[in-house]
């Protein structure tokens, strides 16, 4: 069987797997280095007969995706930093609205306007607290085309199996560098559609009653139904709330129904960690030199392994608990100060065994960068 196998950057990948995905809406406003994805999609998506609309920034982008996903339609948007910040008041509507939508954010230096035509990772906190008040959200992330397309597939299909906001954490370095992308079958990856309400039309409607595995039917708004949608504490009906009993099953649900169900969300992938005495942990470009020190030093004969992370929010704690739980130490490798290392320091059991190797310079960390940081570990008889 002949295969449809490109040569792409990683945010012509990233749209090709949205369009696999079945996304017939997108409205964004160009910014480095998430740009492609928007003029891509603005020729590609007519073109199938889905909607492509620039808007004048970023907030109106998002609250753009929000009132087409509440019409019916998968979508997404793309960003980076600067306008990720300016999303984040609706995207926590979105959260308490419980609305499908993809948000693309390609990361790069900041804070503030930063570096925008270099590479970061900065962004890992801002993804999972840049919205106040108490919740839960989904980020996925990648370190080759592949995986973005597989990852952006997955995004489409969490947020409609769970009625939320996904983000998709790639950065610069990935989404612009160019690799050999397969373009998976029709039918070869799973979808997942939107589930809609049976309730008949004339029949009372309740938008956030759970079923019983937790899943929350969607009526079309504007369609046979009508009903409220509000970024206040609602009852089942949608209509604002401040009885206690309601307020605090809403935000139970909100929260648990991702928290819940970390390890079914978590997405990595692992290098050797059988027998692993030093554990690298990494994601995005940055696992690509992480990956590229544990093969090499593999063939001399040291016992390195390497744990890819996919699925940085829910962090999944326990899986890497597990999985570095017999190492000598674990070295963080990342583009920032160390997001995810304060996190993994507080997975393990010996955080004081727990150390980064990283570049904050806008310069893509090399496999010699992590090498000094092993050896200076080693030299310490760790």
């Amino acid at each position: 069987m002949q295969r449809n196998v490109k040569f792409v950057q990683g945010n012509e990948a990233c749209v090709e797997a949205a369009v696999y995905a079945g996304l017939n809406f997108y409205a964004g406003y160009p910014i480095t280095p998430s740009s492609e994805i928007a003029e891509l999609l603005s020729g590609r998506l007519p073109a199938i007969g889905g909607k492509f609309i620039q808007m004048e920034d970023e907030i109106a982008s998002m609250c753009a995706i929000i009132g087409a996903s509440l019409t019916g339609n998968k979508v997404m948007t793309a960003t980076s930093g600067p306008g990720f910040s300016l999303m984040q008041e609706s995207l926590g509507y979105a959260i308490m609205a419980e609305i499908p939508c993809v948000i693309v954010n390609v990361m790069r230096g900041g804070p503030s306007t930063g570096i925008p035509t270099h590479g970061s990772q900065g962004d890992i906190n801002q993804a999972r607290w840049g919205t106040h008040g108490d919740h839960s959200i989904l980020a996925f992330t990648a370190s080759n085309h592949q995986d973005i397309f597989e990852m952006t597939v997955t995004a489409f299909n969490m947020a409609e199996t769970y009625r939320t906001p996904v983000i998709l954490l790639f950065d610069e370095v990935v989404a612009h560098m160019r690799e050999r992308l397969v373009i998976p079958e029709t039918g070869e990856l799973p979808l997942v559609d939107r589930l809609r309400t049976s309730v008949r039309e004339g029949i009372d409607y309740h938008p956030y009653l759970p079923r019983e595995d937790g899943r929350l039917p969607m009526s079309d708004f504007g369609g046979v139904h009508r009903f409220n949608v509000t970024g206040l504490y609602h009852d089942m009906w949608g209509f604002p709330s401040s009885e206690p009993r309601v307020v605090h099953e809403l935000i139970r649900h909100l929260f648990d129904k991702l928290e819940n169900r970390v390890n079914h969300l978590a997405r990595y992938k692992e290098f050797f960690l059988e027998d692993a005495e030093y554990v690298l942990v990494s994601y995005g470009s940055a696992a690509r030199s992480a990956l590229h020190v544990v093969k090499e030093r593999r063939l001399r004969g040291e016992r390195l392994g390497l744990l890819e992370l996919q699925t940085l929010w829910p962090f999944p704690k326990e899986m890497i608990r597990e999985k570095c739980a017999n190492a000598k130490a674990v070295i963080v490798v990342e583009l920032n100060l160390g997001q995810v290392l304060q996190l993994v320091k507080m997975a393990v059991n010996n955080p004081e065994r727990v150390f980064l190797a990283n570049r904050i310079d806008g310069v893509f960390i090399t496999p010699i960068d992590i090498m000094n940081i092993l050896r200076l570990i080693q030299g310490k008889g760790v």
